[in-house]
């Protein structure tokens, strides 16, 4: 008799337990600059800390969160801005490692 093994789907939001674990979740997305993997991240964190709060915090429907944040999402600057405000959450820029040495 052959065993099937069962797996479930690992969910990102389950592991982002404290600020400090969302900010470098956060700041990892950036390092990568994938729009849409930052897009997801942001969806995964406003799902750790609950997306019907977000909404109401940012003034978003929640629906258009969950589309926006997705990883085929597309945001518009001014909702990631409201999203990483509401998380209390802060971007940041700074010189490429690569400009710096040249």
């Amino acid at each position: 008799m052959v065993s099937k093994t069962r797996t479930t789907a690992w969910d990102p939001a389950a592991h982002l337990q404290t600020e400090e674990d969302q900010a470098a979740y956060l700041e990892a997305a950036l390092e990568e600059g994938d729009a849409a993997l930052v897009a997801a991240a942001l969806g995964d964190i406003a799902r750790a800390r609950g997306m019907t709060q977000l909404a109401r915090d940012t003034g978003l429907g929640r629906e258009s969160l969950y589309k926006a944040l997705s990883a085929t999402g597309n945001p518009e600057l001014a909702t990631v801005l409201k999203v990483v405000s509401a998380l209390g959450l802060r971007l940041h820029a700074t010189t490429s490692d690569d400009k710096a040495a040249a």
